[in-house]
């Protein structure tokens, strides 16, 4: 899969492209049935399957516009988890356009123009129900279906995807996330959450406290998972390994607010020796929550936290018949 972090980068495939076109954050069952489409009629037409997308979140950026930070949605995925899910999907080619105040600023004609004709080259175009487009949300579906005849691409619009009646959305994951409801999150997902990325040095704090972790970056303020889980990590071993983790800003130790995610594993690969971590691209499945994060007086109660969310961790393994 390609991946071109601006519009300017696009450069456009002599055929043009079929496009779709959202946050994708989470890549969510809705999402995938939406990207299968794409690309079945990508596949069709012989073209290359495109997404565009957008960093920062729009939403985001109005929310830094107007000084209201907490009106930005939690973030599910990271940019690099994204992509991955949107590679494994199927996908040719993303653009990573940055959502700013110019590009707020288009009108929906310039978007059209511009955006779709010059810079991508759509020759198909797939939305959601809900698709807007321009500023201030001032172009839809209807005005996008009544343009494509002039500017080259013919418009689809798919409608919402349901699982057991329920319509499956970012939002919807959010909120089975924060509520620390993994099985629903996963039911919506159609996989486990996870989190990915390489494993950095830390303070060692957790190796002077008996429980030694690896530590991967979150790169938002404010992920829409967060507390104390119980982990299965990927790219370590041949196969999984069980832990518990930490995914939060660690209140006990304070970090300036900087997101973490902190794996102990519960049998650590011999093989890999002391620090045979780091470095690593590992992939971090959490399953199950354990409780919110928790601020300790003191590092030996921080220890004895530690000790007991482990053995909660190997109970919850062992019901399972997996420890």
């Amino acid at each position: 899969m390609r991946i071109r972090r601006s519009l300017h980068q696009a450069r456009p495939h002599a055929r043009g492209c079929a496009l779709t076109i959202g946050n994708f954050d989470g890549v969510h069952r809705g999402h995938q049935a939406m990207l299968a489409l794409l690309i079945n009629e990508a596949r069709h037409r012989g073209l290359p399957a495109c997404v565009l997308t957008f960093e920062p979140h729009p939403r985001d950026h109005f929310a830094r516009l107007g000084s209201r930070p907490e009106s930005a949605p939690a973030r599910i995925a990271t940019l690099r988890d994204k992509l991955a899910e949107l590679e494994r999907c199927g996908i040719d080619q993303v653009v990573v356009a940055r959502f700013d105040s110019a590009f707020a600023g288009l009108s929906p004609q310039v978007f059209i123009d511009g955006v779709l004709q010059r810079d991508l080259g759509a020759r198909y175009v797939l939305v959601g129900d809900d698709f807007s487009f321009g500023a201030r949300r001032a172009g839809n579906y209807a005005m996008l279906d009544a343009a494509g005849p002039a500017a080259g691409f013919d418009v689809a619009r798919m409608l919402s995807y349901e699982v057991h009646g329920l319509r499956v959305s970012s939002s919807a994951v959010r909120q089975a996330l924060a509520a620390g409801d993994m099985a629903r999150a996963e039911a919506l997902l159609g996989r486990p959450y996870s989190i990915s990325g390489h494993v950095l040095h830390g303070a060692k704090l957790g190796r002077d406290l008996g429980f030694p972790t690896l530590n991967l970056r979150f790169g938002h303020p404010r992920p829409a998972a967060g507390g104390i889980f119980v982990v299965q990590v990927h790219g370590l071993a041949a196969g999984p390994v069980p832990g518990v983790a930490s995914l939060g800003v660690r209140p006990t130790v304070e970090d300036g607010g900087r997101v973490l995610l902190e794996v102990h594993c519960l049998d650590w690969p011999a093989v890999l020796g002391l620090d045979g971590g780091y470095g690593r691209c590992v992939r971090v499945e959490l399953l199950h929550k354990l409780h919110d994060e928790r601020k300790y007086p003191s590092l030996q109660a921080l220890r004895a936290g530690i000790a007991q969310d482990t053995e909660e961790a190997r109970a919850w393994w062992a019901a399972r018949g997996d420890a």
